[in-house]
């Protein structure tokens, strides 16, 4: 991804940071536990589309 983007993008839920994987093409919200999919170079930036990262 475009580092420009990286720069802008917050998590929809609570506008916080993200981090990028780029291995895994996820935007990662830790606090809210929530895990961003990038697919083909877009992404999916919904909250009912997220993916939840179990707690340890």
């Amino acid at each position: 991804m475009r580092k420009e983007l990286l720069e802008i993008l917050v998590c929809p839920k609570c506008k916080g940071d993200l981090d990028y994987s780029e291995a895994e093409q996820t935007l990662t919200c830790r606090a809210c536990r929530l895990r961003y999919e990038i697919k083909n170079g877009i992404p999916i930036m919904l909250v009912d589309k997220a993916i939840p990262i179990p707690s340890e």
